[in-house]
């Protein structure tokens, strides 16, 4: 027995995670983007098998995933840097307001019950899928990104949802780069660059915030759970690069839609579950 588990039953969770993690990896590379889609809903389930009570279960869920991200879109980030594919500006001008907004996001789920987080994210995933499947990248507000005060009001909406839904931000930066004109690989390759600050402004906020909290899993830290992020982030880092390899070698469209449907499965659930 493990945590209160047969060995077979834990072994088999380590096995989910680590695929989570090469999946994570792999969209962190193909896509910019941090891989919370991924890891928030798998991440619950596997704090549900684990009997974390439900009233932290999603807060649990959320901080382990941006915890995991950290590194995550570090490594997806330097690759993409190195091809010269990252507009720094675009990264260096959005970074304090997106940092504001991280800590904005953190105080509101703290007080936050699990429905108004799983609302969110819910919500925010419903709007991610209908673009991708009504949209596509053909939409547009503007031939040039608009700089301040939008471009800050941008960054600090950015940062505060992204930390509610425990992404890197990275699709929120491609779909605004792309609304306003940009190359879809520059934009991609930008975005990974917000992972970063975002998470780690957001992995300390939740710490804090579930510093007294009951009920958290073994191996927790506030509300992120370090074993199973460190689990993860051990497959995570290795994927990252390959996804940056192969970005230009399949169909786009075709896994937009794809994590497009994964999207809108994941927020039928949460809806479901908060009536």
């Amino acid at each position: 027995m493990i945590f209160g588990l047969p060995l077979g039953e834990m072994i088999w969770l380590i096995g989910i995670l680590l695929a989570a993690g090469i999946v994570t990896g792999l969209l962190a590379g193909l896509l910019g983007i941090g891989g919370g889609g991924i890891l928030v809903p798998i991440l619950y389930e596997v704090f549900s098998v684990l009997g974390v009570d439900e009233s932290i279960r999603m807060h649990v869920s959320v901080g382990t995933s941006l915890a995991a991200i950290m590194p995550t879109s570090l490594r997806s980030f330097y690759a993409h840097k190195a091809k010269g594919a990252v507009d720094m500006e675009v990264v260096k001008s959005m970074l304090v307001p997106v940092v504001l907004g991280v800590c904005l996001g953190v105080m509101v789920a703290r007080f936050s019950n699990e429905n108004i987080l799983k609302g969110i994210w819910a919500g925010a995933a419903t709007l991610f899928s209908l673009k991708a499947f009504l949209g596509g990248n053909s939409w547009r507000l503007g031939d040039q990104i608009p700089g301040n005060p939008l471009r800050a009001l941008y960054g600090i909406f950015i940062g505060t949802i992204s930390t509610l839904m425990s992404i890197g931000g990275g699709a929120f930066i491609t779909m605004m780069m792309t609304l306003y004109g940009r190359p879809i690989h520059q934009a991609v390759a930008t975005s990974s660059g917000f992972g970063p600050m975002i998470a780690v402004p957001g992995t300390l906020g939740f710490i804090w915030a579930g510093y007294a909290a009951q009920g958290l899993p073994p191996g927790s830290l506030g509300y992120v759970n370090v074993l199973g992020a460190a689990v993860i982030v051990s497959a995570s880092v290795l994927a990252a690069p390959v996804g940056v390899r192969i970005a230009h070698g399949i169909s786009r469209r075709a896994l937009e839609l794809a994590f497009a449907t994964f999207l809108a499965v994941v927020a039928i659930r949460f809806f479901w579950s908060m009536l």
